[in-house]
């Protein structure tokens, strides 16, 4: 079942019975009940496919080069072409009652058409421009620029009559709506593709005005037969029919700048999901910060993988729907369930930006410039730091001992990471390698997985990301050598080439030497590069390697050596909770009685519980007591709350989610993602093989509906549950609540029947 979203509310456990109670039903089944009541936002996806029933042909004709358009609980379907005729009819699917019909109309509607844009604004429907004529007899064909209004409560068209410029009539062109305004971009006029950009504001018939807009930046190539969306107060364009120049480049356009920029996919790490094959006719919709692309017609196939961009991280994927999605009908729904998004990288960035409790002081360079950093993050994520931290922390120690030797009598320094918060002083670590600006950016990477990119194709930031992909090789942090090798060759263009070269040549950075003298070889580049100043200013062995380049190029070499990727934060503290952090642990967490160690560093950036605690109320024997409210948690729970904090995970035994449901707010975790997942866990989860674990997390964790939940399972598969070894286990207090369940709810006849089974 779908589950909706909204701003975050009080938690609630509540009954939400979908059968009569006195009604059997499966338990086995995940939507026979569902029993916890929350809601949540922002969102993170899963995805399923469900099949809608096709519209009938007395409704209306198939077609193709229609528009769709969602208005409140319904779906409208209008115009295209059926392979015989231009339609202009409007069709309404139902979305709870699952059924078609021909929406209601009154007044004159558009002329029959295909390829035009529709949207919605308020309680309208939009539909501008598109092709129209008689297809049939190829007489009066022609683009069109008028804008119609379809009012959904009234049924009525109406044409807006707009006085002034208008754009250019046009069909197969992007359309949408921001800002009480509606955007048109590009399209194809009859003679040429066009990317040119219009707006009307929606408000008022009476005064409404076309204006062009004057776009700026890396403005998307002349194209048709593409879809827009807006998300984050930007609007996307991806791919579409662009003549020989078809890419499967994303573009975002700022609304307010009106600034075009491309979006780079070279950054991506090689070995993650490319994006999608470049196509035209496809859909693109945004929900929270993603962007959704199906379909299309790309390269002579026609796929039906569904991609999704990421705004946030710039990444794509391809979805894998759930194993129960249906496939190959009319008319899909992709259903949506919603969760609050991970916030893993960004919990650990603020720890970085915020430079609380760091215990590590980089010396850097010759000039001994010093970045402060926190020892837990960084011996997780690079092992060439790791040695020098150990190192130093060995150095220190030795330090401590013999200064302890010579005085008599005085307090002893506690070693290591032993010592409670507070009283030990910042590791020094001396790093010669390194200079300040391109280590910062390093440092950004190990807490984030990713760096800021500077401005594309500046030549100070460009050698900048050369400086940190020197220190990427000799830190061995794949993983950040890859997105710098990405980026820099992105960015090597006709203004910083020699530059690039020339330091790459300095820095002995082969990989990006050699795509630089490729760049510079080029057909359409040679003339223009040595015609430069900079050229003549270039090194003399420079310029004869590129002289000779240019007379006779290399073989070209392909390795079917994969590229090492490294590994990513997600996989880095994982391995680090599983016992390779353990040296460095600086705190105990104490679960009734037994010790945890942990880091204090990595509990401070994701929960404001311990962020304050170790601020202001640290402790004296670095040594904290676990519950959540008043319950302890059992040591499972415990284990899976730790993988939550330390790499995110949310897979748990759904016992586990009981104890941990409140833990988002008792522990200030960003947002109540862990309390998502618990919900959810517990809803599709709940079997006859773990019904007795969980009736003993409910019942110390006082979920008195989940309590009941478990016992009315109990009681209508009692002959099952009786034979489960941990029902001897339970305490007698449970096994006395099992009996009194069973008198109550099992008839005479029911226990006759259990009589004679057993």
């Amino acid at each position: 079942p779908s589950r909706t979203a909204s701003s975050s509310g009080p938690v609630k456990l509540s009954p939400r019975t979908a059968v009569a109670p006195s009604v059997d039903f499966d338990h086995s089944c995940s939507d026979s009940v569902e029993y916890l009541t929350l809601n949540f936002g922002p969102f993170e996806t899963v995805h399923r496919w469900r099949r809608l029933p096709p519209c009938d042909e007395f409704v209306g004709a198939r077609r193709s080069k229609h528009t769709v358009v969602a208005y409140r609980d319904a779906i409208y379907v209008f115009g295209g072409d059926n392979g015989k005729n231009m339609l202009n009819d409007l069709l309404r699917f139902d979305v709870k009652d699952c059924s078609w019909c021909r929406a209601f109309t009154t007044g004159t509607p558009p002329a029959p058409r295909y390829h035009h844009s529709a949207v919605v604004y308020g309680s309208s429907m939009f539909v501008f421009g598109g092709y129209t004529g008689d297809i049939y007899s190829n007489s009066n064909l022609k683009n069109k620029n008028d804008l119609f209004e379809y009012k959904f409560a009234t049924g009525q068209w109406t044409e807006w009559k707009v006085e002034g410029s208008l754009p250019v009539a046009r069909s197969a062109h992007g359309a949408t709506v921001y800002n009480d305004k509606l955007w048109i971009f590009a399209g194809y006029d009859g003679n040429a593709r066009l990317n040119d950009m219009w707006t009307i504001s929606l408000q008022d018939r009476e005064h409404a005005c076309w204006e062009e807009i004057d776009q700026s930046g890396e403005i998307p190539p002349s194209c048709c037969n593409f879809p827009v969306a807006v998300c984050r107060d930007k609007m996307f364009v991806f791919s579409g029919q662009s003549g020989a120049k078809i890419t499967n480049n994303l573009f975002q356009f700022e609304f307010k700048g009106h600034m075009w920029t491309r979006i780079p996919t070279e950054h991506l790490l090689r070995g993650s999901p490319p994006p999608p094959q470049r196509r035209y006719g496809h859909t693109m919709v945004a929900f929270d910060r993603h962007l959704y692309v199906f379909g299309g017609a790309a390269d002579n196939t026609l796929p039906n993988e569904l991609h999704c961009y990421d705004v946030d991280s710039q990444t794509w994927e391809v979805i894998q729907p759930s194993l129960d999605s249906e496939s190959w009908v009319e008319i899909y729904m992709n259903w949506f369930s919603c969760y609050p998004k991970c916030t893993l990288h960004e919990d650990y960035g603020k720890l970085w930006e915020n430079r609380q409790f760091c215990d590590v002081e980089f010396i850097l360079g010759e000039r001994e410039e010093r970045v402060l950093g926190h020892i837990a993050i960084v011996t997780a994520r690079c092992q060439w730091l790791r040695k020098k931290i150990l190192q130093a922390r060995d150095r220190q120690r030795q330090s401590s001992e013999e200064s302890d030797e010579g005085v008599t009598g005085g307090p002893r320094d506690i070693p290591g990471g032993s010592r409670p918060s507070g009283t030990q002083p910042l590791l020094e670590v001396s790093i010669r390698e390194a200079e300040a600006q391109p280590f910062e950016v390093l440092m950004q990477f190990l807490y984030t997985d990713k760096i800021q990119y500077p401005r594309r194709g500046h030549v100070q930031d460009v050698l900048l990301i050369m400086d940190v992909y020197k220190l990427a090789l000799s830190f061995k942090l794949s993983r950040l050598e890859q997105l710098c090798v990405q980026y820099i060759e992105a960015s090597v263009d006709l203004q910083n080439v020699l530059s690039v070269c020339e330091n790459a040549n300095k820095l002995q950075l082969d990989q990006l030497k050699e795509h630089c003298l490729n760049f510079v070889v080029k057909e359409s580049h040679f003339n223009q590069v040595i015609m430069t100043k900079e050229f003549e200013h270039l090194s003399t062995p420079l310029i004869v390697e590129i002289v000779r380049r240019k007379q006779q190029p290399p073989p070209r070499l392909y390795s079917d050596q994969p590229v090492d990727i490294g590994t990513s934060l997600v996989q880095d503290m994982k391995a680090y909770l599983e016992g390779g952090g353990l040296e460095f642990c600086d705190i105990i967490l104490l679960l009734d009685g037994h010790p945890r160690p942990a880091h204090k560093a990595i509990l401070a950036a994701r929960s404001s519980y311990f962020e304050a605690m170790f601020r202001s109320f640290m402790p004296e024997d670095g040594q904290v007591n676990i519950s959540i409210g008043e319950m302890v948690p059992s040591k499972q729970a415990f284990e899976s709350m730790l993988r939550y904090i330390y790499y995110g995970d949310v897979n748990m035994p759904p016992e586990d989610s009981l104890y941990l449901f409140a833990a988002p707010y008792y522990y200030g975790f960003s947002n109540n993602r862990l309390q998502a997942y618990c919900k959810q866990n517990l809803e599709m989860n709940v079997t006859v093989e773990n019904v007795l674990q969980i009736l003993e997390a409910a019942d110390k964790t006082q979920a008195l509906d989940m309590k009941k939940h478990c016992l009315h399972i109990i009681v209508h598969q009692f002959i099952k549950v009786s034979k489960l070894p941990n029902l001897r286990s339970l305490s007698q207090l449970l096994l006395l609540d099992i009996i009194e369940s069973l008198a109550t709810h099992i008839s005479d006849k029911q226990c006759a029947e259990m009589g004679s089974d057993i």
